[in-house]
């Protein structure tokens, strides 16, 4: 089987998993849904505040709500084997990797992704901060699950291992959550926010290209 087969295959077989397994669709979109009612709650009913803030708590539950299940990126595969029979297969190794953080993204962030704008237009959040905010995710949200795949390779198996893998990443996420609301904060006052965008465009560029091969490296260290 070629790799682009191999990579196919691993991708359907991760989406089939999640679709099974719905726990793991449903609590991150829960967790997603809990954190901004929670913060319209916390705001209360001034519209010009609630605006305001809103975009960055919407950033900010994004990026926790993708930290719940990282560990499912790699675990079950980590416990029933199938990990390494990925290690030993002929095709590449981070071609599968890649693959199966496509899953968890297409999983996990695109159907935050869809709510946040759509919660963003109801509340009538202007239509260049509701653009802002999906271009920002839609380049954030792959940094995200590549970063955190990085950790969740490095602690797949360890005891604690969920508590120890937001430790090492939460912090790795800051650049992005930073550059990912200050564009919705600056389209919010009418300013450019084409920086921005090239710097989480060129984040993502370097997670993709690198990312892959240092988890397939630390699934080798993990089962070396």
């Amino acid at each position: 089987m070629s790799t682009l087969a191999a990579s196919k295959t691993v991708l359907l077989r991760d989406l089939k998993r999640f679709v099974r397994r719905r726990n793991d669709l449903v609590h991150p979109l829960v967790f997603f849904i809990i954190v901004i009612t929670l913060l319209g709650l916390a705001l209360g009913p001034d519209d010009q505040i609630f605006a305001a803030v809103a975009p960055a708590g919407v950033w900010i539950a994004v990026l926790l709500a993708t930290t719940i299940n990282l560990d499912a990126i790699f675990l079950s595969d980590y416990q029933d084997g199938t990990i390494e029979q990925l290690v030993l297969s002929p095709a590449s190794l981070p071609i599968l990797v890649s693959a199966k953080i496509a899953a968890h993204w297409v999983a996990t962030a695109s159907p935050q992704i869809v709510i946040a704008i759509l919660v963003a237009t109801i509340l009538g959040l202007d239509g260049d901060v509701v653009v802002a905010l999906g271009a920002t995710l839609l380049l954030g949200s792959p940094i995200l699950s590549l970063i955190g795949a990085i950790a969740s390779a490095l602690t797949v198996g360890l005891r604690g291992g969920a508590l120890l893998l937001a430790l090492i990443i939460l912090p790795l996420y800051m650049p992005t959550l930073i550059f990912g609301t200050a564009a919705v904060h600056n389209a919010a006052l009418g300013l450019p926010i084409s920086a921005e965008l090239y710097f989480l465009g060129g984040l993502a560029t370097l997670a993709a290209s690198l990312a892959p091969f240092a988890a397939a490296a630390a699934l080798r260290i993990r089962l070396g």
